[in-house]
């Protein structure tokens, strides 16, 4: 990052996704070699957090790199600020994380997860304040921040300070979500670098149904499906590191593959980009807005987020894009089978979908799991 006077690998390790053993725990042999693995091949710019894996990654980090000459490498974590209620909260914190990082220094620290509310309440606090005194003190090197939140939240944060890095979510599919491509521009403009999260949507860009899987290999046959989402974001200028949270190895030597002589996305395969999204985007089943005027539904069905997970399951035609929302985050209780088919929620529908015939639809569908790659 020629601002910040530092050489970052544009690969950057996440490590909330390590494979993990039966019970649950970091599959620590495992995830060590990933690590040495990418280390090896230049990527030395590791990103964890205090909450990631139940608050094991940090630990297990700091033990697998304490071999490396500190140098050699740039630690990335994030201040949880739903935790801190207080100006001791934050401080209690950072110092147990120096501890489980095994380090007296962060190279690049984040504000987690911001939001408007949440940040508003980190500057009363005082922890804006106390983060810019430990830079001072050099036990902060980079301060940014992380966010979640519309474009407005976004702008109103990044010219609240000179931030020396900031963290976003920005994918092809999703240049209109959150800050997205609007954000990225004014990130450029204030000459803040961006560190990009979620370049692969989970996963999501990563595997599709044999249609859109053959209009890549028409581009590069031997070319991963996710090696052109992380191409697609390298290409953008002003992205200086994108992040990905790796859980095989298979993974590592294809990122590792992607970035070696990285190679910006050609006008033809922008073109097939675009094209892709416009034909992933027209297979939305319908067109809720996720506004909530149709809830609460007295029979207790999440009636926008089953419309979610329909839209989502269509569009990648991969139901294991959704499985996880549908069985657990929405689960048996909040499906779309317990409509009782009162009409209210139709009623006060801006969008005028037919909601009550939609919801059959749902449920027929994601029972049939049509698509499962």
């Amino acid at each position: 990052m020629e601002k910040l006077g530092v050489e970052t690998s544009l690969l950057g390790f996440g490590c909330m996704r390590f494979p993990v053993t039966k019970d649950g725990k970091i599959n620590e042999p495992e995830a060590e070699k990933m690590l040495d693995k990418a280390i090896a091949a230049g990527v030395n710019y590791i990103d964890t957090a205090y909450p990631y894996h139940n608050g094991e990654s940090e630990p297990f980090v700091g033990r697998a790199l304490k071999k490396y000459d500190r140098g050699s490498f740039c630690f990335a974590t994030k201040l949880p600020c739903w935790l801190v209620n207080t100006l001791e909260d934050a401080d209690r914190l950072f110092q147990e994380q120096l501890t489980r990082l095994q380090t007296d220094y962060i190279d690049f620290y984040l504000l987690h997860a911001l939001n408007r509310e949440r940040f508003q309440s980190m500057v009363k606090l005082g922890v804006v304040e106390r983060l810019k005194q430990l830079q001072t003190e050099g036990k902060i090197k980079h301060l940014g921040f992380s966010f979640h939140d519309s474009f407005e939240a976004f702008e109103e944060i990044i010219n609240y300070r000179d931030w020396d890095f900031c963290q976003i979510q920005l994918n092809y599919m999703d240049t209109k979500d959150g800050p997205g491509m609007r954000g990225y521009e004014l990130a450029e403009k204030k000459g803040v670098p961006l560190i990009i999260m979620e370049p692969v949507k989970g996963g999501s860009l990563a595997c599709f149904a044999e249609d859109i899987t053959s209009m890549f290999r028409k581009l590069e046959p031997d070319a991963s499906t996710a090696s052109f989402a992380l191409r697609w974001v390298g290409t953008l200028p002003n992205v200086k590191v994108i992040l990905s949270g790796m859980s095989t190895m298979e993974q590592v030597e294809d990122n590792l593959k992607t970035f070696d002589n990285f190679k910006p996305l050609t006008s033809t395969e922008t073109k097939a980009i675009e094209d892709i999204v416009s034909l992933i985007n027209s297979r939305v089943q319908n067109g809720c807005t996720g506004c909530r005027y149709c809830m609460p539904c007295p029979a207790g069905v999440d009636i926008p987020g089953n419309f979610r997970v329909w839209n989502t399951y269509h569009m990648y035609q991969n139901y294991n894009v959704v499985g996880w929302q549908w069985e657990k985050e929405i689960g048996e209780s909040k499906q779309a089978k317990n409509c009782i088919k009162c009409g209210k929620c139709e009623k006060v529908c801006p969008q005028k979908l037919s909601i009550r015939e939609d919801l059959e639809k749902v449920q027929a569908d994601l029972d049939k799991k049509e698509f499962v790659l």
